[in-house]
């Protein structure tokens, strides 16, 4: 089978066309191309009146070998069809059931039922090793109904929300599966297909951008958890880890420690929890677990009329059903050093409530699978510094962080609302007292002032600065009345956990930090490829067999 990339065609090509592409490009006939499917498929809008859509397929031909011989000697630069690469999953151990079923086995506990937690427990549960896995949240039905309670009538539920319960704060999200995470073994492949198996749409294995959506991000979830215990692993729900049990010799995990004072015995503890496990990470630092401070972002949610972006971006070809929800990405270095760039942005999506302890106001963004809401809605966000912005200290980024998120609650009113401001406003440097046509997204609503009382000066210039360049990117931009809600400060882990080339913490043998929580991983795809990574790990380290993780 043959991989041909960089497959021009025009938006609104024949179902022939395709075809004829390959054979063009191979410069063989019609009937000597067998079969062909399409890997990705993207798009090139650089040309708005001009849109190409952009395939990568592979194919099968006679004389295989002969043909990809041919085109190598009249293309010697051109790498744009090689021999389809092996993309099969292969467990790193067989004899996982056969461990399990020794005396005194202990079983492998994961911490955490995100995605890098599930998948983690997925892969481990077909290896035999009937994993356990422990979530502080609950499951994601009753979780949903929680997370509602705030949007709907500013409820909140410290252990049930959009950051803590099954499917992880991404179940609350677009539902992005792609991640610029290098993948030579096509890790992120087998993630896609286990979600498509699991009942997410199949169009995610070949669109250059897949997303699922929330709705369906919440059934996946429970199919994955339905396969994980018919395979012999088990979950326990509303199960916070309040500490670790260490060898007071080698400091190895001999177990964990529950809130409600369970000792659970294991000699591999996979650690991943999210970006927002802020207890954890003191629980952590309390237990002397090498951590380290990272950079982070904060800034606002910026909401625009979806069909302002699809005009900018597509042009005359706004609105085709090939091209769905116009996306963007935008990136302005400002003259006070700061990087400002967007992030996790949502076409046709919402605005939601995101905190995860009281008295405080965070945004994230979400779309369904259809992405058709009104609005179009990012992240705008500043680069900070440890050591520079807030101290070395592994847990002073998140110190910052909850200094921001409480003045955004007391700012929004106290209640849950977030304080929002009218572009035009916020350029201008005046608060905003009503607001315009674009109509803000976010429950349980906002409250119209001034989002500078509620983000660091550096935050503020340089967005101030950023937004008129962004507006030269995308027309319309800086429209008087786009809505920026505040304040975005969950981008990713203010710290990491540092582990060695066996994916175990660094001074804390058995511990496995993982995903984003970690610092080793920044959204759906690549939490459940690290999950992935870890599972294997530790199954080669319970079969005695050496371990080497493959560089990031």
């Amino acid at each position: 089978m043959l991989r041909l990339t960089e497959l021009r065609l025009p938006l609104d090509h024949s179902p022939q066309a395709l075809a004829q592409a390959i054979c063009e490009r191979l410069n063989i006939s019609a009937d000597a191309l067998e079969h062909y499917s399409v890997f990705k498929r993207g798009h090139d809008a650089r040309k708005r009146v001009a849109i190409k859509l952009v395939y990568a397929v592979d194919c099968t031909v006679k004389d295989e070998a002969a043909v990809l011989a041919r085109y190598r000697a009249a293309h010697p630069k051109d790498n744009h069809v090689q021999p389809s690469p092996n993309m099969e999953w292969v467990p790193p151990i067989t004899n996982g059931a056969e461990l399990a079923a020794k005396p005194g086995y202990k079983r492998p506990i994961v911490i955490g039922a995100g995605p890098c937690g599930f998948m983690a427990a997925l892969v481990l549960a077909r290896m035999g090793l009937r994993p356990l896995l422990l979530e502080r949240g609950k499951v994601v039905r009753e979780r949903t109904v929680d997370t509602f309670a705030l949007w709907r009538r500013s409820e909140l539920t410290p252990e049930s929300n959009v950051q803590f319960g099954e499917g992880g704060a991404g179940t609350f999200s677009d539902g992005k599966l792609f991640s610029q995470v290098k993948d030579p073994r096509f890790l992120g492949r087998k993630v896609l297909e286990e979600f498509v198996k699991a009942g997410a749409p199949e169009d995610i294995l070949y669109l250059a951008h897949p997303h699922i959506g929330t709705f369906r991000l919440v059934s996946m979830v429970e199919h994955i958890r339905r396969e994980v215990e018919e395979a012999g692993g088990e979950y326990r729900f509303q199960t916070r880890v309040d500490g670790l049990v260490l060898n007071p010799q080698t400091r190895a995990v001999e177990g964990v420690r529950t809130a409600d004072g369970e000792v659970i015995d294991s000699d591999h503890v996979i650690l991943a929890v999210g970006h927002s496990a802020r207890d954890t990470f003191a629980m952590l630092q309390a237990e002397d677990v090498a951590m380290q401070a990272k950079p982070f972002s904060i800034g606002v949610r910026i909401e625009h009329p979806q069909s302002v972006i699809d005009v900018a971006q597509f042009g005359p070809s706004a609105g085709n059903e090939l091209l769905g929800a116009a996306e963007y990405r935008l990136v302005h270095h400002a003259s006070n050093g700061r990087g400002v760039y967007s992030f996790c942005m949502c076409p046709g999506g919402t605005v939601v409530a995101a905190t995860s302890e009281e008295g405080q106001v965070v945004t994230n963004g979400m779309s369904q699978y259809s992405r058709a809401e009104r609005n179009a809605n990012s992240g705008i966000v500043v680069e900070l510094r440890p050591g520079v912005d807030y101290p070395e200290d592994p847990l002073a980024g998140m110190a910052f962080q909850r200094k921001w998120e409480r003045k955004a609650f007391e700012a929004g009113g106290g209640d849950y609302r977030a304080p929002a401001q009218r572009v035009g406003d916020f350029l201008a440097g005046r608060p905003s007292t009503t607001l315009g046509d674009v109509v803000p997204s976010y429950k349980p609503g906002v409250t119209p002032t001034d989002l500078s009382t509620c983000l660091p000066d550096f935050v503020v210039e340089a967005l101030r600065e950023a937004l008129p360049k962004f507006d030269r990117k995308i027309r319309g931009f800086a429209m008087e009345d786009a809505v920026m809600t505040g304040v975005e400060t969950r981008t990713s882990s203010p710290l990491r956990i540092p582990r060695n080339e066996a994916g175990q913490s660094i001074n804390t043998p058995g511990l496995y930090p993982a995903g984003e929580g970690a610092g080793y991983a920044g959204g759906i795809l690549s939490a459940s490829m690290d999950g992935i990574r870890i599972a294997e790990a530790v199954a080669l380290d319970m079969a005695g067999k050496p371990v080497t993780l493959p560089p990031r």
